[in-house]
């Protein structure tokens, strides 16, 4: 999509009643009885408050937002649980008994730390309507990632931001400093695009990439046709010549929380420098710090 007036910001929503928000729960409830609170009520409301794709004019049926839901929780089931505890158990030593006696578990733990540690994917800030902001830092990607390890990273920062998120609160910005060499990874960004649709469903508001070169406009040419149109129509491109002005129409602050990779003042690095900030350590990235600032962030806008 273009700098024009993305279609969220116009989008048609419908009444829920709360006799349908209880119809829907129990359904959940009875079909996964340990994961249904996963979902807020306020998520739910706005999954079936949606215009049908099928026919706009009219809210989406509650067995369509019904399946959906049930679709998301059972698309958790195998990509999404147990990744917190990965990540701690990439930080035992290759000597402890679970790492002995998961040795396959061990390995893709040690390469979601090393995935984090790039510093290329991380939470910092809001927009102006208070949603978290999840930034996306291509020149610090490797030339031929682990996509399954990246694709979980964003899986575990994704869970991380909406945990976060406050009451009222649904969904999240992504933006993305994808002018720099290496290009985004095909299989990468094709997992995302899949996370987004089965486990993210109307989480993503938008996706803003910005200063836009000919690497990515060739690489959006083939991921565009392959999205359903209510997801293709969150992606926005910004030329180079707008982005400060697009970038502090966005972010809370304005100008102020331009980043220095984008022309701005604000210096993220200092809270992600590419070393790591605990370069002794398996998991050199500040995960504790990043959710922390995020936590302070939403608690200030909310006062």
């Amino acid at each position: 999509m273009s700098e024009q007036q993305s279609a969220v910001d116009v989008e048609t929503t419908f009444d829920v009643s709360k006799e349908e928000l209880s119809i829907i729960r129990a359904e959940l409830a009875g079909d996964f009885p340990d994961d249904y609170l996963y979902l807020s009520d306020d998520y739910i409301l706005s999954v079936a408050s949606k215009p049908y794709s099928k026919d706009p004019t009219v809210r989406r049926p509650i067995d369509y937002s019904t399946g959906k839901l049930k679709d998301l929780l059972k698309w958790r089931e195998g990509n999404a649980t147990g990744l917190m505890s990965m990540l701690k158990m990439s930080q035992l030593p290759d000597t402890d008994t679970a790492c002995v006696e998961q040795p396959e578990k061990y390995t893709k733990a040690k390469a979601l730390a090393t995935s984090l540690n790039y510093s290329a994917i991380y939470w910092h800030g809001l927009d102006k309507k208070g949603r978290p902001i999840l930034w996306l830092r291509c020149n610090r990607m490797p030339w031929f990632p682990d996509a399954e390890a990246q694709v979980n990273s964003y899986i575990l920062l994704s869970d991380e931001g909406i945990k976060c998120m406050p009451p009222g609160v649904t969904d999240f910005v992504v933006l993305a400093d994808s002018n720099s060499p290496p290009p985004p990874n095909p299989q990468f960004m094709l997992n995302i695009l899949s996370a987004l649709v089965k486990g993210y469903p109307d989480r993503l508001h938008e996706l803003i990439s910005c200063p836009v070169g000919t690497i990515i406009q060739s690489v959006m040419k083939l991921l565009l046709p392959l999205m359903p149109t209510r997801l293709a129509s969150k992606i926005i491109l910004i030329s180079p010549e707008d982005t400060k002005e697009k970038l502090a129409g966005i972010l809370l602050n304005g100008e102020d929380d331009i980043p220095t990779f984008m022309g701005g003042s604000c210096d993220h690095d200092k809270f992600y420098p590419t070393e790591g900030s605990f370069p002794d350590k398996e998991l050199k990235f500040d995960y504790d710090g990043m959710r922390s600032r995020l936590e302070e962030s939403i608690k200030a806008y909310h006062k």
